[in-house]
């Protein structure tokens, strides 16, 4: 079942609109908590799971992400995905990147969440999960009472078999989506147009029975928007004081 995955696709061509106006200047990956880049973390708890390389996609602000991985070359294989031309949204970013990444499966991360393990690395725990046979996706939940900052009402529901189904209609979910996932590439074909969310692989994943959750052990925060980021830094600090 366990399957070392070494290539890691990180989400950060948004134009960082709910994270204004601190992404007047800079894309929002590139935003501190704690002191710490959102990108930095990210590569963080990557580089602790042993993963060497990087795929990142870059529109807003393109140049300081590129510069930015260029400080990482020492510790990862770094491939820029350019969107410069046209942001494609999730989905058409995962189509336009698809020949850089060489694994299958490969980790697909968001850079507007900051997340702490206890115990072992997140990233790790779901190459250790990841059944192919079964799986086309993978993703890391956080149960919605304890989804710090989130807003709205969850994402997915969870069976006995760790089967996803998305939330039901004016209804709380029990899961929140962490930013994280582990994808097949078999599930990156047939877009439906160049400019679509992963929403549309997901589903397909979820009518077929192949797209499957794995709850996080640790603290997990939605820093998306302004007001988060001294939420998130304060409840940090009181945890590390424990």
């Amino acid at each position: 079942m366990s399957h070392h995955v070494n290539t890691a696709m990180i989400m950060a061509a948004g134009k960082g609109t709910r994270m204004m106006p601190l992404t007047a200047d800079r894309p929002k990956p590139l935003v501190a908590v704690a002191g710490t880049a959102l990108l930095d973390h990210v590569l963080d708890h990557l580089r602790d799971a042993g993963v060497g390389q990087i795929v990142i996609n870059a529109h807003y602000r393109a140049s300081q992400v590129e510069d930015h991985m260029a400080d990482h070359a020492a510790d990862f294989k770094v491939a820029i995905s350019d969107e410069r031309d046209l942001l494609l949204d999730t989905g058409g970013g995962l189509v336009r990147a698809l020949p850089f990444i060489p694994d299958d499966p490969f980790i697909c991360v968001n850079a507007d969440n900051w997340w702490t393990n206890d115990g072992e690395n997140a990233f790790t725990r779901l190459m250790a999960a990841w059944d192919d046979s079964a799986m086309d996706v993978l993703m890391l939940l956080i149960p919605y009472a304890e989804a710090n900052n989130t807003q709205g009402q969850g994402d997915f529901d969870l069976d006995v078999d760790g089967r996803l189904s998305r939330r039901k209609a004016d209804q709380q979910a029990a899961y929140v989506w962490t930013g994280i996932q582990m994808l097949s590439k078999r599930l990156i074909i047939d877009p439906p147009s160049e400019v679509f969310s992963t929403n549309v692989f997901w589903d397909r994943a979820i009518a077929r029975g192949r797209c499957y959750g794995l709850v996080h052990e640790g603290l997990w925060f939605d820093v998306g928007y302004p007001d988060a980021i001294a939420a998130t830094e304060a409840k940090l600090m009181s945890h590390a004081q424990r």
